[in-house]
């Protein structure tokens, strides 16, 4: 398959409005000297996301912000999911934090979470995430990590973002939110999706 590279310098977007996301793209990029501006900085409006997947959901950011900034774009849509609650919250993981005033409360998410899964023995968990690139013309790439692991309680840490704090990956002592942002990076979903992006769109290092 004939994929679509980047060039060294080029500037694109980076889909997001979520500052946590926002950091851990651009340190991933940056060694490939690509420039970068976040949908937020640019003023772009956040769609609404729509669709049951991922990459569905990625692809409706990355499409948007492509056509309003006339620039290549990097959408990043990844969830948190719970194999007791049948992959739940997955791609509603946002919506389970959301409050009333339009602000995202992730403790009093993973407390929900605990809740609903506390009473099965399985602690399976995983997170996924799906990267799109986007250009201007219409053309995709697309890639998908996963991190495998278990949800732990109570939360540990106050690194990272999101769910971080209660979920332990495989072969590990600290969560996500414990780790060093520089490990976390290294075995993380969204380090496993932007591997295969790096070797099929990115300029070499």
């Amino acid at each position: 398959m004939n994929h679509r590279r980047l060039a060294r310098g080029e500037r694109i977007v980076i889909a997001t409005h979520n500052k946590g996301k926002l950091r851990e793209v651009a340190a991933l990029l940056a060694p490939f000297g690509i420039e970068t501006v976040s949908a937020g900085e640019l003023g772009l409006p956040e769609p609404e996301e729509t669709e049951e997947s991922f990459i569905g959901n990625a692809t409706i950011k990355a499409r948007a912000a492509a056509q309003a900034a006339r620039l290549p774009a990097l959408a990043d849509d990844s969830g948190f999911s719970v194999a007791a609650l049948a992959g739940a919250p997955g791609v509603r993981t946002a919506d389970w934090a959301m409050q009333p005033d339009g602000s995202r409360d992730y403790a009093e998410a993973m407390h929900k979470v605990m809740e609903a899964a506390q009473d099965f023995e399985d602690r399976t968990a995983w997170f996924s995430c799906a990267l799109v690139l986007a250009w201007p013309d219409g053309h995709l790439e697309t890639f998908e990590g996963r991190a495998l692991g278990h949800w732990v309680w109570p939360p540990r840490g106050s690194r990272g973002f999101g769910y971080d704090p209660m979920f332990e990956p495989d072969d590990r002592v600290e969560t996500f939110g414990e780790m060093a942002p520089e490990e976390k990076h290294r075995i993380s979903h969204r380090a496993a999706a932007f591997t295969l992006l790096a070797e099929a769109c990115l300029p070499g290092v």
